[in-house]
């Protein structure tokens, strides 16, 4: 929902040509706040679309009534029509091997709530503190290993908020708070940015980190007040976007992450590697070098977190681990994101060399 009382506030380490090409890019293109509400919800709509009809429909409804479908239209218009195996597609689309039982691929596949201090808080590495600030994202990824996430006991209402932040408060060995749920950057900015305050009075964290797809599949979120509130010297802030594949970055993106990389934010992507979507050396490298455009550095390439309904996005560890090295022989370091797995109860993401 728009913010309507939202007002002015300094630009900080924006400059002020940022704020004027971010207010002119508003005047001719919808809000994100009217993107992230126009969206896609019925599969028998995207489908007919991009002009295509599903090999099992039946199959696929019930697939999306287990995880809804959602998809904004401006992602939407990113795919190719007539084409089933686009990459983008796969990643929205409710496919039939979802309602599979696959051994191995359960509901909270990263044992999240064996670390759950108070309601919203995960706890699972030193240091560090993981806030689930919602439920709502603006796209529903089909491999998502939160798609069964008990979000409804974990919401945020005012009271638990409230004993969040003060577990949080009581926590001095904590540095660094990362916002998740969901996805944060879902939230207003009045919303946000009450939080952002809130946090920013605990002189313990040094580093905000906020992971989100939202500026990747919906163009505009990086709004004035949001650049100014992580260009906030009181903390070090990180942004880690998540681009699985290089045709997911609108045009664009780059000159709206510029205010961010000019105010000192840093600004890293995370990918999961997914079967007939970004499996191949010519993805992933496609990918790195989009990235690097765009003034986002590869960070993490993840393999597939063994969450129901995911299994047809697995990819073998050998090949993955053949990926990478191939990888290293064309990009330079920098380029190569890291290898990992995450595996329950260990202390750190795990390098998946050292994972096997």
């Amino acid at each position: 929902m728009a913010d309507h009382d939202d007002k002015p506030v300094a630009r900080g380490g924006m400059t002020a040509e940022d704020a004027r090409r971010i207010r002119l890019q508003a005047e001719v293109s919808p809000s994100w706040e009217q993107a992230q509400a126009d969206t896609i919800t019925a599969v028998t709509e995207l489908l007919a679309g991009l002009g295509l009809v599903a090999a099992d429909l039946p199959a696929s409804l019930r697939a999306a009534a287990d995880f809804p479908l959602r998809v904004p239209r401006s992602y939407a218009a990113r795919i190719l029509p007539g084409d089933p195996d686009d990459p983008l597609l796969r990643q929205v689309l409710a496919a039939p091997e979802e309602v599979e039982a696959v051994p191995g691929y359960t509901p909270d596949p990263l044992a999240e709530a064996a670390h759950t201090p108070v309601p919203g808080v995960l706890h699972k590495y030193h240091g560090r503190v993981l806030l689930v600030v919602t439920g709502a994202c603006a796209v529903h990824c089909r491999y998502c290993f939160r798609r069964h996430f008990p979000y409804n006991d974990h919401m945020p209402t005012p009271q638990r908020l409230s004993q969040a932040l003060d577990w949080l408060a009581a926590q001095p060995d904590v540095s660094e708070v990362i916002l998740s749920g969901g996805d944060p950057l879902s939230l207003s900015d009045r919303r946000l940015l009450g939080l952002l305050d809130a946090l920013a009075g605990m002189p313990h964290l040094r580093r905000l980190r906020i992971h989100s797809r939202l500026p990747v599949v919906i163009p505009g979120r990086m709004t004035p007040r949001l650049v100014q509130a992580l260009a906030d010297p009181r903390w070090q802030s990180v942004l880690v976007l998540h681009a699985n594949h290089a045709r997911e970055l609108a045009a664009g993106l780059g000159d709206e992450l510029a205010p961010l990389r000019r105010a000192g934010v840093t600004l890293l992507n995370q990918a999961v590697l997914l079967r007939g979507v970004n499996d191949s050396l010519a993805d992933q490298v496609a990918l790195s070098e989009a990235l690097f455009a765009a003034g986002v550095l590869p960070y993490y390439l993840h393999q597939l977190d063994r969450v129901a309904g995911a299994a047809h996005f697995a990819v073998p560890d050998s090949d993955a681990l053949a990926l990478q090295q191939a990888l290293r022989g064309r990009l330079p370091g920098y380029l190569v994101p890291r290898l990992v797995r995450e595996v329950a109860g260990d202390a750190a993401k795990t390098p998946l060399h050292e994972a096997l």
